[in-house]
């Protein structure tokens, strides 16, 4: 694919992801719950949801997590030792507010599965936006987040979703990011140099390749369970523990 025909590509892939964000917006229904009261429950589209006893409220993690390493290709698996299926992909930009509420929902679930040997869980950042102020701030925190070793990357990766700007406005600043990434054992010369430099912009721009060109994302969050898209529909804890492991 041509430089035009990719920049083309992601102009069409931006315009869907807003129209995507607007029908989401809208999608906002009142239903009966038992005794008669009701609840407000937002239908997401394009988005794997926990819907928990709180409705999809923020589900929180902290046990421990699985070992997280860094593979060739920028991804980070986190898995226990010998664990290579089922295999969880979660394709992902930090500037992506369905992808922050992604995390919120789900990513507990995600950290269990892989500390508990069920699933070897692939982390995959890459920049979906091509218009400013998007487009920078998705490009400085997946710079960032691929310039961080594997060990303790998972608390970098959270606590950047936890700083996700307003989108039209700018964020992410190299200054903060590397101040975040300092209280999770993230530091040092090398590293400063990796984020303030953009060192891995390549490597932010082949993922992006991959992840139009190879496993074909429209739209983020795309999560792949063994190359299969199930980010068709509601999930809550249960069922998508279910759905990964293989029990019913």
């Amino acid at each position: 694919m041509g430089k035009a025909s990719r920049e083309r590509s992601a102009r069409d892939r931006i315009a869907e992801e807003r129209r995507i964000q607007a029908k989401r917006d809208r999608q906002v229904k009142t239903l009966a719950v038992a005794g008669g009261a009701l609840a407000m429950i937002a239908v997401a589209v394009g988005i794997v949801v926990l819907a928990n006893s709180g409705g999809g409220d923020k589900a929180e993690y902290s046990g421990p997590l699985a070992p997280t390493s860094r593979q060739d290709d920028g991804s980070i698996v986190m898995a226990k030792e010998g664990v290579t299926s089922p295999v969880v992909e979660i394709y992902e930009d930090f500037q992506c507010p369905a992808c922050q509420k992604l995390e919120e929902t789900n990513g507990a679930t995600f950290k269990q599965l892989a500390e508990q040997g069920k699933a070897k869980v692939v982390y995959r950042p890459f920049r979906l936006f091509s218009q400013d102020p998007l487009k920078s701030n998705s490009e400085r925190a997946a710079n960032a987040a691929l310039c961080a070793p594997g060990d303790n990357w998972v608390k970098f990766h959270d606590r950047i979703y936890a700083e996700q700007p307003e989108e039209g406005k700018t964020g992410f600043a190299n200054a903060d990011l590397i101040s975040w990434a300092a209280e999770y054992g993230i530091s040092g010369s090398a590293f400063e140099k990796c984020v303030n430099g953009n060192e891995k912009s390549a490597q932010v721009q082949a993922m992006t390749d991959h992840a139009f060109n190879v496993a074909k994302v429209e739209s983020t969050p795309t999560v792949l369970l063994d190359g299969k898209n199930i980010t068709d529909r509601a999930w809550t804890a249960e069922d998508l523990t279910k759905a990964v492991t293989g029990t019913s």
